[in-house]
């Protein structure tokens, strides 16, 4: 059915809009109702729509937990990371991590983050951190504080791996056969390699037709 314009501006001005926060935190609602285009009685009828949002968290929550963090991590560490006796340094790619082992329940922080937030709680990452200690049987019996930087995320799990398994060898000397034999001392030394000159990558060829 053609609507006129008279019409249509008759149903716009009929339009009405509310808004009004919820008891609930961080949470907004709308509504609006209004008639429909001028229509016959018979099949005149009116909408509503009602729309709930709920509002992210602000940053400010995320800080404040990044403080305490680091208020804890500084408490535990006195004189900062290389203060520390039972420390060790490793790499992956070209991520870094120096470690720290504390006598604890087997927390782990990276970067003044829970290991599981700042590894997006990834289960490969996770578990990448905690080999070493799994080997020895010490998951429960040591805190690990981790200062990472460089490369992916992937990168600086291993790297955290082969500093944790470092840092154990300072705790006791015996501890080199049973990490040694899982290859947990060997530095992994995969990089990737460069791009060549005429190549799309480091070995793909761009492709090659003889007509």
């Amino acid at each position: 059915m053609a609507l006129s314009v008279s019409n249509l501006a008759s149903s716009l001005s009929s339009l009405s809009f509310s808004s009004q926060v919820s008891q609930g935190p961080n949470t907004l609602s709308f509504s609006w109702t209004n008639s429909l285009f001028s229509l016959p009685a018979k099949s005149a009828r009116r909408a509503s729509l009602s729309v709930t949002a709920t509002v992210a968290a602000p940053a400010e929550v995320a800080e404040d937990d990044t403080m305490e963090l680091k208020k804890y991590v500084k408490s535990r560490l006195p004189g900062g990371f290389a203060a520390q006796k039972i420390i060790g340094t490793g790499r992956r790619k070209c991520a870094i991590a120096r470690v720290v082992l504390q006598e604890g329940t087997g927390k782990v922080i990276i970067n003044y983050r829970d290991a599981k937030e700042y590894l997006q709680g990834n289960p490969l990452w996770l578990q990448y951190v905690k080999v070493p200690l799994v080997t020895l049987g010490y998951e429960n019996s040591y805190d690990v504080f981790v200062k990472a930087h460089g490369g992916g995320l992937s990168g600086q799990a291993q790297a955290i791996t082969l500093g944790v398994a470092r840092a154990l060898l300072k705790v006791s000397a015996d501890h080199r056969s049973p990490l040694k034999k899982e290859g947990l001392l060997t530095r992994d030394a995969r990089v990737v390699e460069r791009k060549k000159v005429g190549l799309k990558k480091a070995r793909k060829a761009p492709q090659f037709s003889k007509r």
